[in-house]
């Protein structure tokens, strides 16, 4: 199949899944071409075999206060879609993805079809789709997609009660890791360049936005800290950096929390730590979540939207209510403090991350794409 794939490319997981999808379709042989304002993270910088990157670069005229972006989209991807005869447009983020998509096929109308497949991630139904500026565009667009998937039954519940969106059947595929990058630890150089010997490693990854919680993340580590040696490694940059770095401050720990910014590989943070923290307000998913699993790190989360499906309460980590930092830090203690528990969730958690390997999830992807091709 030709397919053209449309994410946004910063750090997030929508960008995450939709690259890796792209880049697991082309392994089996798909023509795959990525069309965005930049060069998603995870492309990680190298040519890769079947994979085209296009970039959409809007004008810049003394006019347009902001630039157009969504209107340059749409043209890129009808120009794309007709040079390179794509079957199908695979938009990952509702807004502005798959308003454009549309616009794309109507402009490719007596040329030729072009399906659109539009995957929700979260923010864009949650948040960002619920806005009164972009609410009704948002409903049009997922009824007017040929196919649309969701990455959780939460988020697709949340899509119909938001919405209502008559006629659609959102149909549900999970995000996914892949194995190859995201495995535990064969020896212990991971750790090593993360911590001083003896300290239990606690991991948070993030975009750093108020959703993520990142003062529970630290108070939880506090409380960590006071019981055990320990170190706190942040990898992500977001607005609520400086406020995670004050309460550090204000907190005294600066000496056992490592601020990494933003890296485009995690998996060897990952494979390095003992414990993931995950106090999120919302999550649709909880990719991060995943890939530590995968990585043979147990989570500690809340009980917040799609994460009761990855995380599996008392095997694979903890669950608690959002704002209950000290249930989350008893149970940090009380798994770290105990090797064997901690050695059980781990073992666990990697099996449960092998139920989400890309091997799994992308044939379902293949097969949508076929029942849409079939129309």
């Amino acid at each position: 199949m030709r397919i053209g794939i449309t994410c946004y490319p910063t750090y997030g997981g929508s960008g995450a899944v939709a690259t890796e999808l792209g880049l697991e379709l082309a392994r089996r042989g798909h023509e795959v071409h990525i069309i965005s304002y930049a060069s998603p993270f995870r492309l990680r910088g190298e040519f890769t075999e079947r994979v085209t990157f296009h970039e959409v670069v809007p004008a810049d005229y003394p006019l347009f206060e902001q630039s157009p972006y969504a209107l340059a989209l749409a043209v890129k991807q009808h120009e794309v879609a007709l040079r390179e005869e794509l079957e199908l447009m695979h938009v990952h983020y509702a807004i502005p993805h798959a308003a454009t998509a549309w616009l794309a096929k109507q402009m490719l109308k007596g040329q030729r079809d072009l399906k659109v497949v539009t995957t929700l991630h979260g923010t864009d139904i949650t948040l960002v789709g619920q806005d009164p500026s972009y609410f009704t565009i948002t409903k049009f667009s997922i009824e007017q997609s040929d196919r649309v998937t969701a990455v959780s039954e939460y988020l697709k519940e949340e899509t119909y009660r938001a919405f209502g969106c008559v006629g659609c059947d959102v149909q549900v595929i999970p995000n996914f890791v892949t194995p190859a990058h995201f495995h535990p630890a064969t020896d212990g150089s991971c750790r090593r360049a993360l911590a001083p010997a003896g300290h239990k490693i606690l991991i948070h990854v993030s975009n750093f936005r108020p959703v993520k919680r990142i003062g529970d993340v630290i108070k939880v580590f506090a409380g960590v800290r006071r019981v055990l040696p320990a170190t706190l490694v942040l990898a992500g940059d977001g607005p609520d950096r400086d406020l995670a770095e004050q309460e550090v401050d204000r907190l005294k720990l600066s000496r056992d929390v490592r601020f990494l910014g933003k890296v485009d590989q995690v998996a060897e943070l990952l494979r390095g730590s003992d414990l993931f923290l995950l106090p999120s307000q919302n999550e649709s998913f909880g990719l991060s979540a995943l890939e530590a699993m995968a990585c043979g790190v147990p989570v500690i989360a809340t009980r917040a939207g799609g994460l009761p499906e990855v995380v599996v309460e008392g095997e694979t980590g903890y669950l608690a209510p959002v704002g209950a930092v000290d249930v989350m830090i008893e149970r940090a203690v009380a798994l770290l403090e105990d090797g064997a528990v901690h050695e059980r969730l781990r073992h666990a958690a990697v099996a449960r991350a092998l139920e989400f390997s890309a091997d799994r999830i992308v044939p379902r992807y293949e097969e949508l794409y076929q029942g849409v091709l079939r129309d």
